[in-house]
C-alpha cells in the first residue's frame, strides 16, 4: 500500500531492481467522518493519510502509479479510523471509494480488483462501552462492498475484499498486570503502580478509559474510588482517573483488561524505564514469550 506521490516514487525505484511487476494498494482519503476521537480519524480530508479523493490528490496518485510499468495498481484502500460502532461512516466510504474507482474506470481504463475499507471496528474498554462483535460489523461492511460493487459495474468478477480486524481481535487477548507501589489518600485516593505511560500512552494520549480488577480480591463489596496512577513524573500520567475498587495495599496486583493492542506495541523507555515482559497463558499453563528488559537492554546501544 502506498500513501503519497513519494512513497510512488521510492517504491517504483525499488520495484525496477526486481523481476516482474510489484502490486500496489493506493490508500485515499473519502473524506468521511468516523465520529471517533479526533486522534483516531484518519478518513477526513485533512489528515495525513492517504491522498484525498476531493482535492484530485487521489487520481494523482493512481496516475503516477500508472505511469511506473513496473507498479501494478491493484485498487484503493480507505481506513477511515479506530473505535468505530456505527455502520454509516462505512456505508459513506465505500460509496465513495467506489464511486472514485468507476470515475478512474472511465479516465484511465484501470478496472479495480481489490478493495478495502479498512477495520477500526470498536473494542469494549469499559462497561460502559457497547459490546460491539467485530464478526458482525465485518460481515455488514462485506454486504455494504458487495452492495456497491454491484451498483458501480464491479461485480464481475467482484474485487477482492480485505479489511483490517486486528486491534478488535488482538485487544481482548491481552491483560495488563500492574503492582501496587503506594496508596495515598488526599484530595483523591491515588493508587500508584509500577508502569503507567511507557506502557501504555493511550489515556495519557487521547484520553483512552480502561478499567480494572484487584487481582486478589475481585468482587469485594467495600469499594473505593480511586485514581490508578503510572510511576512517572507527569502529571497526565494517570491510567485511569477514576475507579471503584476495593482498597488496594502495597504489593496486591491490578488487571487491566483489554489490553492487547497498542500497548506493548506503542511502549517506550520513557524516563530510561525498562519494558515489561510477556507470558501468554492457555489451559492452566504459562510460558515466557518476551523477557522484561534489564538495564543494560536499555543502555545497550549507548557509545560511552
Amino acid at each position: 500500500m502506498v500513501d503519497n506521490l513519494d512513497e510512488i516514487t521510492l517504491l517504483a525505484r525499488v520495484a525496477a531492481k526486481k523481476d516482474g511487476r510489484t502490486p500496489v494498494l493506493l490508500r485515499v482519503g473519502p473524506g468521511v467522518d468516523a465520529h471517533t476521537h479526533a486522534h483516531l480519524l484518519t478518513g477526513a480530508e485533512d489528515t495525513k493519510f492517504g491522498l484525498d479523493i476531493a482535492s484530485g490528490a487521489a487520481e494523482a496518485g493512481v496516475r503516477a502509479v500508472l505511469e511506473r510499468p513496473k507498479l501494478e495498481l491493484l485498487g484503493f484502500h480507505a481506513h477511515i479510523g479506530s473505535q468505530i460502532r456505527d455502520i454509516r461512516p462505512y456505508r459513506e466510504a465505500v460509496e465513495r471509494l467506489f464511486v472514485f474507482a468507476a470515475e478512474m474506470r472511465g479516465k484511465t481504463g484501470l478496472v479495480a480488483r481489490e478493495m478495502s475499507p479498512g477495520g477500526g471496528y470498536g473494542v469494549r474498554y469499559t462497561m460502559d462501552d457497547p459490546d460491539t462483535r467485530p464478526v458482525d460489523m465485518a460481515r455488514e461492511v462485506a454486504g455494504i462492498m458487495a452492495e456497491a460493487a454491484r451498483r458501480h459495474g464491479f461485480a464481475d468478477p467482484l474485487p477482492d475484499l480485505t479489511i483490517e480486524p486486528g486491534r478488535s481481535i488482538i485487544a481482548p487477548a491481552g491483560v495488563a498486570i500492574y503492582r501496587v507501589g503506594s496508596v495515598k489518600h488526599g484530595a483523591r485516593t491515588f493508587v500508584a503502580v509500577d508502569g503507567g505511560m511507557a506502557d501504555n500512552i493511550r489515556p495519557t494520549a487521547y484520553g483512552a478509559k480502561y478499567t480494572a480488577v484487584l487481582a486478589s480480591r475481585v468482587g469485594g463489596d467495600d469499594l473505593t474510588e480511586v485514581a490508578v496512577a503510572g510511576k512517572y513524573c507527569e502529571t497526565g500520567d494517570i491510567l485511569i482517573q477514576r475507579i471503584a475498587l476495593p482498597l488496594p495495599r502495597v504489593g496486591e496486583v491490578i488487571a487491566v483488561p483489554a489490553s492487547g493492542a497498542y500497548q506493548l506495541s506503542m511502549a517506550s523507555n520513557y524516563n530510561m524505564a525498562a519494558r515489561p515482559a510477556v507470558v501468554v497463558v492457555a489451559d492452566g499453563r504459562a510460558r515466557l514469550v518476551r523477557k522484561r528488559e534489564s538495564y543494560d537492554d536499555v543502555l545497550a546501544a549507548e557509545m560511552g
